[in-house]
Formats: C-alpha cells, structure tokens, sequence
C-alpha cells in the first residue's frame, strides 16, 4: 500500500513539476526574465540527487523510530476525515518549528543553507535540497507517532506536502489576495529566499502560514517603491562555489571559527549559536543587520 501511494504521489507530481517548469522557462524567456542558468539549474538536480539518495538509504532507519513511537501512542483518532485533517496540520507545524532551528542555530543552517544558496529563484530552486536533513528529520515527527499516526503516512504526508513547497518556488505569480493569510504563496516564499535584512529568516512554513503569523517570523514582501528589490541568495556568497563546497562550505567555516582563540562558552556559540554570531562583532546575525538596516534607514529620515 505504501508502495503503491508513493508511486502514484510520483505519477502526479513529475508530469506537473515538467509541465510547470516548461512554462516557467518559456515566461522567463518572453518576459526576458533571467531566472535560469545553467550552472545554476545542474547545481539544483545534483543537490536533489544526494539529498534522495540519503533519504532513500536511510528511510528504513526512520521509518522503524517513528513505528516504534507509534507503538506506544497516546492517542487513537478512527474518523478518516479527522486522522488525515490533522496529520496535515500536524505536520506542517512541526516542519515549522524544525525549518526555524535550521535557520536560528548554525549546526543546522550548515546542513540548510545549501537550500539557501542560489542567487537565482525559479521552480527547480524548490530541488535545491538540505541534503543532510532526513538523518534528523524525523526526530521532529515523534509527536506525530507518540499522537496515533502511522509511520507510513508521516511519511507520505510530508512528501505530499512538499509538492506545494516546490510550487512556490518562483518569481511569475503576484499576490494570491485572500490565500496570502492561510497558505504559503510564492510572494512569502521569495521573502524567505530574500538576502535583504528585513527579509532574513522570515517565511518559515512549508503549506500554511499561520504559524509564522502567530510566532512572530512573518513578514509580507514590500512593493518597490518602499524597499529596495530582492536579493536572492546568502548574505555573503559562496568563494569559489563547486560540488563540495555548496554542500560544506559553512561546515568549514565553523571549523575556522574554532580555531580562534576564545573561550568554551564562544566555542559553543560559533556551532550553536545563530549564523552570524561572532565574539568580536566582526560578523552579524540577522537580527543584528536587521536593527543596524532600521537604524540606517531612521538616521536617513532625520
């Protein structure tokens, strides 16, 4: 059965993904928008390709935890409607809460910003994977067990979900009016890709965009005549960009970090601290060059 729901969820979405990016390509080049290159769109597919590969070899690991979570449930939810009503919403909050340690706590953004590292924004950045995260993954999901549901439809929900989270992945769809306040929408979601202070860290649900509404971490994209217009990609870009050092190059900047001189405590915020932090001042987290930005923008107006 799972077998057989995975390959029909494959059957759906790669017609659609093809369709879909085809159409991009062919709007981009009309509207002679440069959202694709080459180089760029090779670096999406082979971050896929690890990411799937370490999914697949290690989904057997994952898939026996959260049975064996299951097996010890606390809840049992018979009605059908309600049991994948709120796996869905489950779900999406949990991936929340997992994709906001990602971006706030440099151990993992080393393994997230892979995601984060294109300077382009087109529907095949959607593929441009964390391509360590399924070993950790799933820690996020137990509740969803330990809460009655099945291991195999954890997993088919969250691949379900992501078909959506790839979608909006692109520049050519404006504000979708009333769907901007429940659903992630592609204006949210170019925030999130966004380099610009106001924009860092914002934007973090995969389908619905409540949970950022009520924790804090929303933030609309600004028409142009109010803010500067986006800049996709990391705040400092990535020196010598090849295969390896897309997947690794924030491993080795902590690495570096280490070797200062400093004491236990700073050591332990230079891997765990937010991305950005330093002892010195010499780099900023985002909420520093956000405040720095604002001040900027307030002694202008003076």
């Amino acid at each position: 059965m799972e077998a057989l729901r995975e390959q029909l969820l494959i059957l759906i979405s790669t017609p659609v993904y093809l369709i879909v990016i085809g159409l991009e390509v062919a709007l981009s080049h009309f509207r002679r928008i440069p959202s694709y290159t080459r180089r760029d769109t090779l670096n999406n597919l082979y971050l896929m390709l690890l990411n799937s590969g370490i999914d697949l070899l290690f989904r057997g690991v994952y898939v026996v935890a959260l049975d064996w979570f299951f097996h010890r449930q606390l809840f049992h939810i018979e009605n059908p409607f309600w049991y994948w009503f709120w796996l869905v919403v489950g779900m999406d909050f949990l991936f929340y809460w997992l994709h906001r340690v990602d971006h706030h706590s440099r151990f993992f953004w080393a393994v997230h910003v892979t995601h984060h590292s294109s300077e382009q924004f087109n529907l095949t950045v959607g593929f441009r994977s964390s391509v360590f995260q399924p070993l950790y993954r799933f820690i996020y999901f137990i509740p969803l067990a330990l809460a009655g549901f099945r291991a195999i439809d954890i997993v088919f929900v969250f691949s379900a979900t992501q078909i959506w989270g790839i979608l909006v992945h692109t520049e050519h769809v404006g504000k979708l009016g009333w769907l901007e306040y429940w659903l992630v929408t592609p204006s949210h979601h170019r925030v999130h890709h966004a380099s610009n202070p106001l924009y860092l860290d914002r934007n973090l649900g995969m389908l619905l965009i409540v949970w950022d509404r009520w924790f804090g971490t929303f933030q609309p994209e600004v028409e142009r005549e109010h803010y500067e217009p986006i800049r996709y990609g990391l705040t400092k870009p990535i020196e010598r960009p090849n295969a390896f050092r897309i997947v690794f190059h924030e491993w080795l900047g902590i690495l570096r970090d280490l070797k200062k001189k400093v004491t236990l405590r700073e050591k332990l915020m230079y891997v765990f601290g937010p991305p950005g932090w330093s002892h010195d001042g010499s780099t900023m987290t985002s909420d520093q060059m956000r405040a720095a930005e604002s001040q900027h923008s307030d002694s202008k107006h003076v």
